[in-house]
């Protein structure tokens, strides 16, 4: 982003868990969203908006209640997260006079509000975030640019910054995430006026999807980039492993599903992510959800990354990670089967798709076969009218 900036948007997002710095690491939905423009021409700010929003699951603990001064009411009067989203569109359509012309950019103190609570909860709710979601400011790492000689000052929290930048303490404003609004549009001002003069120049970006590919084994691997993700559902894709990080930037290709002996997926998955910062928020992700099952996430190397990605089970893996299909496994194959074999068996009921080109046959890394073989079809039903062939005699 080259471009001056016209407007800064300090957002804030309250969830019914943990607040700070283990915000989103306990999977709570997100139930206030607080946001407030920041002019940076005319160094001014608007209004703050604050726009509770309805949970799936309507449940409040008193301690929430206590820290947040969140009531089951103002819960149950609110909209869904799509509609407060639309809602928050319309609001800066408005209020910015958005135009041709006009540029702004989303700003949080920290990751975590965008990048562990909206992007994971828009996804398991199926939600499609707005375009200004997939980049935003660090106000924490624009601190550390334009206070070079101040190197922790970006590990503090607002309260401090705020102190330490001499900016006043508006009593007024002591509502919870109210409160952490007003105090990231002062450090905006602040940091954009004399002496600092800073400028919003490079923000984070959020990928929109996953992109496959594959890696060399001669490539050399941050350790600091690789997480072990055990407990997947059989079926699952690379996709579906890029989903359960999404927000997170995972690097291209860099989801390998791990294959045992017999060129069966095993439930795990090694995932290479951009940097060690990314790597470590998908280490806050241990134990979140995949439909009903729990994924448990762990450090691993990157060694252990070249053993799937760049072994000979990445042709099994490439085809496991195609999009908009789903696998059936078959066991007990003859090893003399063929596709065409494998095509008649499932016959017209259960067309597979692209025919051959649908049919991976595994093999024992001397290339012998094992018996097994991977079969895509385009639909569920498809995939249906597969399984109840269960047993049934081919050839």
């Amino acid at each position: 982003m080259t471009a001056s900036l016209d407007y800064l948007v300090a957002l804030f997002g309250v969830t019914t868990g943990a607040h700070g710095r283990r915000l989103g690491s306990d999977e709570k939905e997100l139930v206030l969203l607080l946001w407030q423009v920041v002019d940076l021409t005319n160094k001014k700010v608007g209004k703050v908006h604050e726009v509770f929003i309805k949970p799936n699951n309507l449940e409040l603990t008193e301690q929430c209640t206590e820290e947040t001064g969140i009531t089951m009411e103002n819960l149950t009067a609110a909209e869904p997260l799509e509609e407060v989203l639309q809602q928050f569109n319309r609001s800066l359509s408005n209020e910015l006079n958005i135009g041709v012309d006009t540029s702004f950019c989303l700003c949080t103190f920290g990751q975590l509000h965008i990048r562990q609570v909206l992007h994971p909860e828009a996804c398991n709710k199926n939600v499609t975030l707005p375009e200004c979601f997939y980049s935003f400011f660090d106000l924490r790492k624009e601190l550390k640019k334009c206070c070079p000689g101040s190197p922790d000052l970006h590990k503090l929290d607002l309260g401090d910054i705020s102190k330490h930048l001499n900016l006043e303490d508006n009593a007024e404003n002591n509502r919870f995430g109210v409160s952490d609004i007003t105090a990231t549009s002062n450090v905006i001002l602040a940091i954009i006026s004399e002496p600092y003069n800073h400028r919003f120049t490079d923000p984070e970006r959020i990928n929109h999807k996953f992109e496959t590919g594959t890696c060399s084994k001669m490539e050399i691997i941050d350790d600091n980039t690789i997480v072990r993700a055990r407990g997947l559902p059989w079926q699952s894709s690379d996709q579906d492993v890029a989903r359960f990080f999404r927000g997170l930037n995972i690097a291209k290709g860099g989801a390998a599903l791990c294959l045992n002996s017999q060129g069966r997926r095993n439930g795990e998955a090694l995932v290479r992510f951009v940097n060690e910062e990314h790597r470590d928020l998908a280490l806050q992700r241990h134990k979140h959800h995949m439909g009903n099952r729990y994924i448990e996430v762990y450090k691993a190397t990157g060694e252990d990354f070249l053993k799937i990605a760049g072994g000979t089970s990445n042709e099994v893996a490439h085809f496991l990670s195609k999009e908009n299909q789903v696998i059936v496994r078959m066991r007990g194959l003859p090893f003399t089967a063929t596709t065409e074999e494998v095509l008649t068996f499932f016959g017209p009921k259960c067309p597979v798709t692209g025919g051959k080109e649908g049919i991976l046959f595994v093999k024992y890394p001397d290339g012998r076969p094992t018996g097994d073989a991977f079969v895509s079809f385009a639909c569920e039903e498809y995939a249906q009218n597969a399984l109840k062939k269960h047993k049934d005699m081919l050839g």
